[in-house]
This record gives C-alpha cells, structure tokens and sequence, in this order.
C-alpha cells in the first residue's frame, strides 16, 4: 500500500500530464467501436483501475463512439484473475492474455487516446456488449 507521500507524488506526476493531454485540444483522433487503444487512464481513487507506468496509460477497448470527442471504454489487465467481472479476449502475435474489465467502464475523452493497438474480432466484440448489458440488468 502507498504511504501518503507517495499518492501525492504520483497525483502531482499525473497532473502535469494531464494538463499536458487538456492542452492539446486541437488534436484530432479517428477512433471506432472494437478498436483497442493505448490511453491515458491516470492516478485515479480507491479501486479504480490506473494507468501502468510513468505515463499513466493502459489498453482499453472502445465500447461506444458517441462523437468524435467523447466514448466509453474498458480498461484491460493482464492481471490473471477469475471474477465475472474479467472478461478474456483473444491475443496476437505471441501476447499476454489480455482482460477487459467489466466493472470499470467508463467515459472518457478521445484525448486520452494514444496509439491503436488492433481491432477485437466482431463475435468477440458482441461477446464483451452481451456480457456487459447482462452485468447491468
């Protein structure tokens, strides 16, 4: 567990990117549904999934494109942990199974988006929404 200097350190490390990320609002990024980005996902509170490393970012799967500024995502893990929560996903090329996480679905800015990754096969994309709509009823 962080001792308080250390959560102020990182709050303070994820502040400067962010506004860094808030700064660029010219950027335009062409994103769509079933695409797997890097983004940046921050030092966030509690359970909240965090961004990994110095950069604050992680794989997420684009759930809903709203526009071309605003989507819901999935944070991913290679976390390997059984819950209804974690959802395995197909890998490429030799990668670590990756989970996208039910429970921290969220809204974010396209922003926040860094580098597409691949896109998720469209049975496996259906697989994630019907599993999804299911942990909201």
């Amino acid at each position: 567990m962080d001792n308080l200097k250390d959560i102020i350190e990182k709050i303070l490390q994820w502040t400067k990117i962010k506004c860094l990320i808030h700064k660029d609002k010219a950027k335009i990024v062409f994103f769509d549904e079933r695409e797997i980005w890097w983004a940046y996902l921050g030092q966030n509170v509690g359970t909240e999934l965090n961004g990994k490393n110095d950069r604050f970012n992680r794989p997420v799967l684009i759930i809903k494109k709203f526009n071309r500024e605003m989507l819901w995502i999935l944070p991913m893990t290679t976390t390997d942990k059984e819950s209804r929560y974690y959802l395995p996903t197909a890998f490429e090329n030799g990668q670590k199974q990756s989970k996208v996480v039910l429970s921290q679905i969220r809204t974010i800015s396209s922003l926040r988006l860094i580098k597409k990754q691949r896109t998720l096969p469209e049975t496996e994309f259906k697989t994630v929404r019907a599993k999804l709509l299911e942990l909201l009823k």
